[in-house]
């Protein structure tokens, strides 16, 4: 399958050299020259597995052998075989994506994407090692170190905003053991850390280096792909519960600030399944939202520190690619990402504003809502959920009201309350006091939930990466690597 950027049609790679190199020379995205013909019916008859499979041969098809990737990728590591289990919460349904090894949506696809790293490098008989750079704002970090952790010709280098992820978030990472790994903290925001992956891909094009640069990031079609499987996970057990029959469509709110977990929604959408209306879900950091709703991008605003850091975000990647997809104009989408990049702000025509909000919904959540939508679930439904989840509960909510639309509704929950254990106890009145693994007992004392056993064992592990440097200096760091 022929891949090219958002921002040039003219310069072809397969899918595997798209995965390899993470992001296309121009600075662009990759993205398949057209949506693959799909049996999406047969897939949702499958496993989880199957249904990954199926849907990365697709997607994919220059790498091979890719239900035995899959496998290796999924067995033995998640909670449950279907990977991403649902809840009947309310009226809604609730995704569960945090039932993977670091407790977080990123692990569906982190756990798939050295897999298919290692296999695209076989493929293309590349023999140097591969670097992975990835910023993170909170959860990608951890399933990246995890999932990467001391593969064969790969290292890997994580960047977090100092200070911008919560303190789990945090150890998680700086705790992470590994012969090949790298952590450090970036003095800025997650936007500075990203910015520095792009500025060192940018930087390091046409050099020789001793080693190949990809990414972790969702930038990556490697990383993106895996998660279009659990939105049809999420079909399926609707279907199963009989709840909606065949061929009905489904809402999904989903809580997202690099935009790259709802376009796995629109991909799904694409390769045919029902999906209803898409809605996205923001905190106060409501670029995502102001945009869908009005068709001007701009992120000349502050960056606010919430209650939920994994989307303390203001450039949001992956909506090029929407872009792309809705247009099929790569000199639109060049333009409008360099008016992005050079005066923070661009204003799409009407006719893709007009197709954007055909397709997509948005709301968002500041910290104070989402802290009593939490408190509320949990006494009404006694359902435990993190900050960002209550950003779909919300979005939700507005969504319906606004509407009128009450299709069945999927909230995806990205992450484990116990992530944020003194967020989470504020909101259902329990207290806050001590360290963060006190905040872990005392949640688990009030609700009975289990704690993950991998937060758990965090309060006994050493920190062994300590770096933090100024944005400024994150080539030279990774060079020195």
């Amino acid at each position: 399958m022929r891949y090219h950027s958002t921002r040039n049609k003219d310069h072809f790679v397969d899918s595997a050299q798209a995965v390899l190199e993470g992001l296309a020379p121009d600075g662009g995205l990759y993205m398949p020259e057209a949506i693959p013909g799909f049996d999406w019916k047969q897939c949702l008859a499958g496993s989880s597995q199957q249904m990954s499979a199926m849907i990365l041969s697709a997607l994919l098809p220059d790498i091979p052998d890719m239900e035995q990737l899959v496998q290796r990728a999924y067995d033995g590591k998640f909670e449950t075989e279907d990977l991403t289990p649902t809840v009947t919460v309310g009226d809604s349904t609730v995704l569960e994506l945090f039932r993977g090894p670091t407790s977080a949506f990123k692990d569906v696809a982190l756990s798939m994407l050295p897999q298919l790293l290692t296999a695209a490098k076989a493929v293309k008989g590349e023999k140097e090692d591969t670097l992975i750079l990835t910023a993170t704002s909170g959860d990608t970090g951890k399933a990246a170190l995890v999932g990467f952790r001391d593969v064969p010709g790969v290292r890997i280098c994580v960047f977090y905003p100092d200070g911008g992820v919560s303190q789990v978030q945090r150890a998680q990472m700086v705790t992470q053991e590994g012969s090949n790994v790298a952590v450090c903290a970036v003095k800025g925001n997650f936007d500075d850390a990203q910015t520095g992956v792009k500025n060192i891909f940018a930087a390091c094009q046409g050099k020789r280096l001793p080693f190949q640069l990809s990414s972790a990031n969702s930038i990556n079609i490697g990383r993106l792909a895996p998660q279009v499987m659990y939105y049809f996970r999420a079909y399926r057990n609707l279907l199963d519960e009989g709840k909606i029959r065949l061929g009905d469509k489904v809402n999904y709110a989903v809580p997202t600030g690099n935009f790259g977990d709802i376009l796995a929604g629109f991909l799904a959408k694409l390769l045919g399944l029902p999906v209803g209306m898409l809605i996205c879900a923001s905190n106060a950091n409501n670029v995502l939202t102001d945009f869908i709703r009005t068709g001007t991008y701009d992120r000349r605003r502050p960056l606010l520190k919430t209650t939920s850091p994994s989307m303390d975000i203001l450039v949001s990647s992956n909506l090029e690619r929407l872009l792309y997809l809705l247009s099929g104009d790569t000199e639109l989408v060049a333009e409008l990402m360099g008016k992005l990049n050079a005066e923070g702000v661009y204003t799409v025509p009407d006719p893709l504003k007009d197709a954007i909000q055909s397709q997509f919904w948005a709301s968002y959540c500041d910290d104070a809502r989402a802290s009593e939508i939490m408190g509320r679930v949990y006494k009404e439904q006694g359902y435990l959920c993190d900050p960002h989840t209550a950003s779909g509960f919300a979005a939700a909510q507005d969504y319906v009201a606004a509407t009128g639309d009450h299709r069945p509704m999927v909230i995806l929950s990205t992450a484990s309350p116990y992530k944020f254990p003194a967020t989470v106890l504020e909101a259902i009145g329990g207290d806050t006091s001590g360290s963060e693994y006190e905040q872990m007992d005392r949640l688990h004392e009030i609700t009975g939930i289990p704690v993950p056993p991998a937060l758990a064992k965090l309060r006994t592990m050493p920190e062994l990466h300590t770096d933090v440097i100024e944005k400024s200096a994150m080539l030279e760091y990774v060079m020195a690597l």
